[in-house]
């Protein structure tokens, strides 16, 4: 039977001419031609867009050749399950979701990453992943946002952390480039102590922890540990608990069909039993905001801090687009409230990771296509003025 699909029939309805916008989910390709990152969210990507009248495709970055009127992607067909490769429209926007820094870092990647912004036909967001220290010196620029940020400095010496540690007994080691709370360290002095420093280490679900007699040897540990990688220091904040675990906050900050910052959805995190992160994939546990600051705090003040969690969010977003140079679509930001209520920023990232709350995610995914079409519609006003 040479029935057609839905895929199919959008492609040919694009390739005639007729103003239906083309996205393509940007990603790396694997040795066998196949291409890598979380299938079942560019498959979800790929359901909604189409529902939306979009044509959406998943493109690796070696198959986006700029001089192309058509390019080799592949496409999503539900009935079957099946991934399969397609001639499809050059895209009006593309969706950076290449999975891994190490790939996004590739001469060749950033060379094509580069050409996609400068091109006169698509519009490309999100460039780049973050880098923390970076986005701590973006939220330094502006008074409005300075004070949610902790204080934070490169990881450069023992003297550097030694002067930290006087100031705060008890400090975040990160890694600028990390993902996922891979690699974090935590320090605390205990001065009477015979041996006061004490290093924890994130480890899969659990963590484990090293005392130390001086500060060289505490550093020595360290330099072990982080294996030469670039750290940040950053003040402990004594977060707000929920039956003596931690727990931070995560909110989805997205552009609307206007182009404009709005919070998509907000979710709580608590920390694994010994985990000193709250990420799921390290023992943490998905939580409702509102019970948890209801507990720590009482009915009123838990509202009041989730009006500021909304417009803060908003406002850092906003603040990380401007400093960045970047155009940027979406951001996902860890924020922390301590015991005495204050609101805290602990990082952002330029690729989320998919919500699990059914609310939030379903959001998430028309979201992506209201900015698309947003930027559609102001690309083709220009081309149309030009």
């Amino acid at each position: 039977m040479n029935m057609h699909t839905q895929e199919e029939r959008e492609t040919q309805v694009a390739a005639r001419g007729m103003p239906m916008p083309v996205l393509a989910i940007l990603t790396i390709d694997e040795p066998n031609g196949n291409f890598r990152g979380n299938r079942s969210n560019f498959a979800d990507l790929i359901r909604t867009g189409q529902s939306m009248g979009f044509v959406v495709y998943v493109l690796t970055a070696k198959q986006l050749l700029l001089h192309r009127k058509k390019l080799k992607g592949f496409i999503f067909h539900k009935e079957s399950g099946q991934w399969q490769k397609a001639l499809l429209p050059f895209p009006d926007i593309i969706y950076n979701r290449i999975p891994q820094r190490e790939d996004e870092m590739q001469p060749a990647v950033r060379q094509k990453i580069i050409a996609c912004r400068n091109h006169a036909r698509l519009t490309l967001f999100n460039p780049s992943f973050f880098n923390k220290w970076q986005l701590f010196e973006w939220l330094r620029k502006s008074s409005r946002t300075r004070p949610f940020i902790p204080t934070t400095r490169r990881l450069v010496n023992v003297s550097g952390l030694g002067r930290l540690m006087r100031k705060h007994a008890y400090l975040y080691l990160k890694p600028e480039s990390g993902k996922a709370g891979k690699g974090i360290m935590t320090v605390r002095v205990h001065q009477e102590k015979t041996l006061p420093y004490r290093l924890k280490i994130q480890e899969d679900k659990k963590s484990s922890t090293y005392n130390c007699s001086s500060l060289q040897k505490l550093w020595i540990r360290i330099q072990k540990q982080s294996g030469g990688a670039a750290y940040i220091a950053q003040q402990g904040i004594p977060l707000a608990s929920f039956k003596e675990r931690r727990f931070d906050l995560r909110a989805l900050v997205q552009k609307n069909r206007r182009g404009i910052w709005e919070l998509t959805g907000l979710g709580a995190r608590l920390a694994g039993a010994s985990s000193i992160t709250t990420h799921v994939p390290r023992g943490g546990r998905i939580e409702d905001p509102e019970k948890l600051l209801i507990h720590s705090f009482d009915v009123e003040q838990a509202h009041m801090l989730l009006q500021k969690v909304k417009s803060t969010s908003v406002l850092i977003a906003r603040q990380i687009e401007r400093a960045s140079g970047q155009r940027l679509g979406e951001m996902s930001m860890d924020l922390g409230i301590d015991s005495e209520g204050n609101l805290w920023f602990f990082e952002a990232n330029s690729k989320p990771m998919k919500f699990d709350e059914p609310h939030i995610r379903q959001k998430s995914l028309e979201r992506i296509f209201h900015y698309s079409a947003y930027l559609a519609r102001k690309k083709s006003k220009q081309a149309g003025g030009a």
